[in-house]
């Protein structure tokens, strides 16, 4: 796989690999740990160099297996974690990214992830109480410090990345972005092209929508996210299948599959964007790995924008509570 270049000049692979549907979010694991670890290892075989975790992921188990997974091959991985949630009695329940507190997580990620320092640190959310100056301060005696190497943001608003920029250099924003949701072209990414920072999409398969593999027949595992977000709720997935379908025809005339499309369409946008999907297959991080041969011709990416841009996309990404912490 080849390689892209963040902000900073924090070189990684083109495509990376979100560790947390390993630990939550998307209903019981499909294996033990032993397993996970397992397919977490295999993806530098496949080119894959770039790992995505958090905190809150778990909490905490999330940055532990990834720890112990990358722990032979550190040398040649980068690994991004994120603070800014208050955690207590082992649930999220809120914000807090307070000064005293990045400097706690910070600690406390590199002992869970067994490593004397984090590649990348991410402000997860954006916290309304603590200015992004002090936050961008703090994440910079850091990398001063040698505890962590570049600093970043997770859906952040432009104005709040320049600002955080202006303090200490933002290397990467991560917020979500694909063929199915795309809330950053008007602001974000023109900041993103002027400051010279990277962007990582999450949810770069809109939460498995994009591989044609979700129909408005298809049920979730009870503690699956997708069960509380507006876009799969009945209704809204029939109405959303159009997009897919489009993709899928692209992707079976090319003879790739639709996820491979759908990333291949991301890749095209900017030489520094480099998504993070999720899996807990080595199968999937394989085809995913492949998607650098796909090659989408001028006229197909332009399609691809036409008809997205015409269909649409029904139903909110975020349920009510998660949107609020979005920062606008």
């Amino acid at each position: 796989m080849h390689v892209r270049t963040l902000g900073q000049g924090l070189e990684v692979s083109a495509v990376g690999l979100g560790a947390m549907g390993m630990s939550q979010s998307y209903g019981p694991n499909p294996g033990p740990r032993a397993d996970m670890i397992t397919v977490l290892r295999s993806a530098l075989e496949h080119g894959v160099n770039f790992f995505d975790t958090a905190e809150v992921y778990g909490p905490y188990v999330n940055e532990e297996l990834v720890g112990e997974a990358l722990a032979p091959i550190r040398g040649q991985v980068v690994i991004a974690t994120k603070f800014g949630w208050d955690i207590q009695g082992g649930k999220s329940v809120g914000l807090n990214s307070r000064p005293e507190q990045i400097r706690k997580v910070a600690n406390e990620s590199l002992a869970r992830l067994g490593t004397d320092v984090i590649d990348l640190f991410y402000q997860h959310r954006v916290d309304p109480n603590v200015p992004i100056e002090e936050v961008a301060g703090t994440v910079g005696e850091l990398i001063t410090a040698g505890k962590v190497r570049h600093f970043g943001l997770s859906e952040a608003s432009a104005s709040t990345i320049r600002r955080a920029h202006a303090v200490q250099p933002v290397t990467a924003l991560q917020s979500e972005y694909s063929l199915w949701t795309r809330d950053p072209e008007a602001e974000v990414l023109p900041t993103l092209a002027e400051l010279g920072i990277g962007f990582v999409p999450f949810s770069p398969l809109g939460k498995g929508f994009l591989t044609g593999t979700v129909t408005p027949a298809t049920t979730f595992d009870d503690g699956d996210i997708r069960n509380r977000v507006p876009r799969f709720e009945q209704d809204n997935l029939a109405a959303n299948q159009a997009l897919v379908h489009h993709v899928g025809a692209l992707a079976e005339a090319k003879g790739f599959t639709s996820g491979q499309v759908a990333l291949a369409w991301l890749l095209a946008q900017q030489p520094w964007i480099v998504p993070i999907p999720g899996t807990r297959r080595t199968a999937r991080i394989q085809e995913n790995a492949g998607v650098a041969g796909v090659g989408l011709s001028a006229d197909e990416l332009a399609d691809l924008n036409t008809v997205a841009s015409r269909i649409g996309v029904h139903g909110e990404r975020y349920n009510e509570t998660n949107l609020k912490m979005v920062n606008g």
